[in-house]
């Protein structure tokens, strides 16, 4: 059986849950930076696919980043689950937006 404290130490799941929503908000934000003709070029790592390969490469690595900082920050520390996956939601729903095209075209 779990203890009370055990179970109230969930930095790594926080953690987890947060990148995630963080990475998909850099999906979104990429996506539309990827669609200015200035930057679109930046964002093209490999010719067939567009700048998409950017995009998706650059939401990766800024995914894995937000993991690695707050895993090291919330480890074996007591975090609110519940702002953490509201956290999470917001972020998702945010980068979600961001890829729908009639909301990227307002950008």
């Amino acid at each position: 059986m779990m203890r009370v404290d055990e179970r109230e130490q969930m930095g790594g799941v926080a953690a987890a849950l947060v990148a995630a929503g963080a990475g998909a908000a850099a999906c979104g934000v990429f996506y539309v930076l990827g669609a200015v003709k200035a930057l679109g070029p930046y964002f093209n790592l490999y010719k067939p696919s567009g700048a998409l390969s950017g995009v998706s490469t650059a939401a990766i690595l800024v995914w894995l980043a937000v993991w690695v900082v707050l895993a090291r920050r919330w480890k074996n520390k007591a975090v609110n689950a519940g702002r953490a996956s509201s956290a999470a939601l917001a972020l998702l729903v945010l980068g979600l937006l961001l890829t729908y095209p009639p909301i990227a075209r307002l950008f």
